[in-house]
């Protein structure tokens, strides 16, 4: 999102952008792990219905996300970001998180 935003997109663009690129990911590691996860003594009704509710909840959320990032800038997450950060290398560094 940073490098669209630089690249003069707006933050709604980049979001989305930022989403359609990481399609051909996540299907890839989806379609990596299902050997497994049939090949694991699950059933396929429990997998299809879980991935389909994955699906529901992943574009709500998307959607909310896109209607948030058009009226609201990104400093709600850049301070998200820069707190879960600080803490995650006070961890490190006291020893409390193994990395």
């Amino acid at each position: 999102m940073s490098t669209a935003l630089l690249r003069d997109l707006d933050r709604v663009a980049a979001t989305r952008l930022s989403f359609f690129l990481s399609i051909p990911a996540l299907t890839g590691a989806g379609l990596y792990e299902l050997k497994d996860a049939v090949g694991g003594g699950v059933s396929v009704l429990p997998l299809a219905v879980g991935t389909l509710v994955s699906f529901a909840v992943a574009y709500a959320s998307i959607a909310w996300l896109l209607k948030y990032v058009a009226g609201h800038t990104f400093d709600a997450f850049v301070a998200y970001r820069v707190v879960v950060g600080v803490a995650l290398f006070g961890l490190l560094a006291t020893g409390a998180l193994n990395a």
